[in-house]
């Protein structure tokens, strides 16, 4: 057996299915292989793009996502989207053709291992084709235990050698893991429980640790025995909000006016999955007077405020609120908090549309655009969010219970989310989801679009385009900069989706976009809907930052 015939085998019984990337010299066989066993192949337009496609895959399909590329200009194209994966924590393996071992004359020569220490990638190489087996046991298990994104750089002449110890018994690294849910600690449990106890607004902060491990039941059960409100991170956008009427949405920088008003009023905050970071709390501006308890399974975490949490478990969030809501129950302790009818009355007008939009001809106020996806696109619709000035509309006002996936804050790196909700759709069996993308975003990988035309993935793109980089158009005004300098004229995407055989539709009324809408729900396909915005709207996090406004 050839050594790239026993790494493919190796992929499959490590659970690949699915692979993203380009075919070069340095892994045409490999890719060979995996094909003849029957693992689908994604053959994208530009390598770093399908690494996003693969991050996506893994974020969606809850296990790693991998990439291909060909050695040396193919695996430098990796670069930003292996940056993202990796402050992501998305697990991937990326296998990396390479140069002949020791040819460092070759046109395509790259010190890989190098590469990937700069791009924050762990590196694995095969340098025999003994190790080979071992390689790609090693890269799956730390992909999943450590959660990051591990590179298998491999020589061609290595992986053409024969193999001829070849083991037929591969044992996966799933065999290998073990993942017991860690007990809190009574002690520690009973510590939070009095400070719990002695509160009179209890806060509840759910992140992504939280929704992960699938916490939703006892968060509800906590909530109501302390009359608290339940905020999320960006990670986990609108979760539970269907499930309670003291949901405030999100904590922090992009959380609403009326939601912070109450939110700092608490005395404790339990954070439940949630790293705390400066965004979440503004760096403990938000809540001045709160003590804080934290759960999480890391040893211990030091919060957006420079300080450490006054009560911190180490534990599956499971199991922490489970004993912390028997612990408070033994107790007999029953917080009415901010579960009162003004409260209520108070989150209802947080729901509300603003009482006017700003009316330009042939633009729409993006809020009012957003408030339309909102309430047209059924709310099984996965939505994929990504950054920039525009997407911070749809960061705070998408309000319906939906799978929300956000990549602010990854690296800042714009462009990202249209590839990750490719990958994402794909792990969920092409089902119709969307994204939201600025105009410059989305155009830095438009080729990617005719590559979800091809495989029928049926991606609905949303370009909130205001012709430009909208957040350095802000930023230049905010600063006495000239603004124009930030202004790009856009064609109309619509028509240069239908070019690329998708659908497609610009639209410049609220009409025109319902229109669209409702076209891609009767038939669900590859879709770029092109919404013209204004640029006289400023989204809430810029007022605060720039100009120190709130609204």
């Amino acid at each position: 057996m050839k050594v790239y015939e026993a790494l493919a085998e190796a992929f499959v019984k490590e659970g690949t299915s699915d692979v993203f990337g380009m075919m070069g010299d340095a892994n045409m066989h490999w890719m060979a292989a995996l094909a003849d066993r029957g693992v689908r192949l994604y053959e994208v337009r530009h390598e770093g793009s399908g690494l996003g496609m693969a991050d996506g895959w893994a974020r969606g399909a809850g296990r790693p996502g991998v990439v291909t590329t060909t050695s040396g200009p193919g695996v430098s194209q990796l670069a930003t989207s292996m940056i993202v994966a990796s402050r992501a924590r998305t697990p991937l393996v990326a296998f990396c053709g390479e140069t002949a071992l020791g040819d460092e004359g070759a046109t395509q020569h790259l010190d890989q291992r190098r590469f990937a220490a700069a791009v924050e990638c762990e590196f694995i190489h095969v340098t025999r084709p003994e190790n080979a087996q071992e390689a790609v046991r090693r890269a799956f298990y730390l992909a999943r235990t450590e959660s990051k994104p591990v590179m298998i750089s491999a020589p061609l002449d290595v992986q053409v050698a024969e193999l001829d110890d070849y083991d037929e018994n591969y044992v996966p690294s799933t065999a290998l893991i073990e993942r017991p849910r860690p007990l809190p600690d009574p002690a520690r449990i009973e510590a939070a429980c009095d400070l719990i106890q002695n509160a009179k607004r209890v806060v509840i902060i759910a992140g992504r640790g939280a929704r992960g491990a699938e916490a939703g039941e006892q968060i509800l059960a906590l909530q109501e025995q302390t009359g608290a409100l339940l905020a999320t991170t960006l990670q986990a956008k609108n979760w539970l909000c269907d499930r309670t009427d003291f949901h405030v949405g999100l904590s922090g920088l992009f959380g609403d006016k009326l939601s912070m008003e109450l939110l700092q009023e608490a005395d404790c905050v339990i954070a439940v999955g949630a790293s705390l970071n400066h965004y979440t709390i503004e760096s403990g501006y938000l809540y001045p007077e709160a003590a804080y308890v934290q759960i999480d399974t890391a040893p211990h975490l030091v919060m957006g405020n420079g300080k450490v949490a006054d009560r911190y478990v180490q534990a599956d969030a499971v199991t922490a609120l489970t004993e912390l809501s028997r612990v408070l129950a033994e107790r007999s302790v029953r917080i009415e908090g901010f579960h009162t009818d003004a409260v209520q009355r108070h989150l209802a007008a947080r729901l509300e549309p603003p009482a006017e939009y700003v009316r330009e001809p042939g633009r729409l106020d993006p809020r009012e655009a957003i408030w339309i996806l909102d309430r047209e696109l059924p709310r099984e619709m996965g939505l994929v969010l990504g950054s920039g000035h525009q997407t911070d509309f749809g960061t705070m006002l998408f309000q319906r219970s939906r799978d929300v996936l956000c990549n602010y804050g990854m690296f800042g790196a714009i462009g990202q989310a249209p590839l990750i909700a490719l990958g994402q759709l794909v792990a969920q069996g092409s089902r119709p989801g969307f994204v939201v993308e600025g105009d410059a975003s989305f155009l830095m990988h438009l080729p990617e679009f005719e590559t979800a035309c091809r495989y029928g993935i049926p991606l609905l793109v949303v370009v909130m385009n205001d012709r430009g980089l909208g957040a350095e158009y802000h930023k230049a005004k905010a600063k006495g900069l000239d603004p124009d300098l930030a202004t790009i004229p856009t064609p109309e995407l619509g028509r240069v989706a239908q070019a690329l055989g998708g659908g497609g539709a610009t639209v410049r009324t609220a009409q025109e976009l319902r229109d669209a809408l409702a076209e891609y729900v009767r038939s669900p396909r590859p879709t770029v809907v092109d919404v013209r915005i204004t640029r006289e709207v400023l989204s809430t996090p810029y007022r605060r930052i720039q100009y120190g406004e709130d609204v």
